[in-house]
């Protein structure tokens, strides 16, 4: 599952990378605190459409997010398969509900790019750059963008 891409002898940051249907993200290492497997979320009544619920990690509980639904990718019912990954943003702990989680990459600043104007400003609130990897584009995500603004502590 570990993959190093290196151009040039600067020092990478590293990056874990997943998959929400055919498109990849990715996040820096720093914010992913664990990768765990699905778990059932308990709903929260008037939550936005895409916070799946609440989980209980050893006594912590965790608002998840479906980051298909929070970018307005085509969502399918979560399974088995599906990965939580454990971010730190913010002062905030909560989960990201993405399809599998596909490399551990360290890149170069050279091979991240500025997120190009994309068709609607609210999917360039989510994406800070852009990495080109041999025939992979994959995006990278702000993760403290993740939660509503009422969800976020101060």
């Amino acid at each position: 599952m570990s993959q190093t891409v290196r151009k040039s002898t600067t020092q990478g940051t590293e990056m874990v990378a997943f998959r929400v249907g055919p498109q990849e993200f990715c996040v820096d290492i720093k914010a992913v605190r664990e990768i765990r497997g699905w778990t059932p979320a308990t709903t929260l009544p008037h939550a936005p459409h895409y916070i799946l619920g609440v989980i209980n990690l050893r006594g912590t509980v965790l608002p998840v997010v479906n980051l298909a639904a929070r970018l307005g990718l085509p969502v399918d019912p979560p399974t088995p398969r599906h990965v939580i990954v454990v971010v730190a943003a913010e002062d905030q702990v909560f989960g990201l509900l993405v399809d599998a989680v596909s490399d551990i990459l360290s890149v170069s600043p050279e091979l991240m790019q500025g997120a190009p104007d994309l068709a609607q400003d609210s999917a360039k609130a989510f994406v800070s750059a852009v990495v080109a990897i041999e025939d992979r584009m994959i995006a990278r995500i702000m993760p403290e963008r993740m939660l509503p603004e009422r969800m976020r502590l101060s």
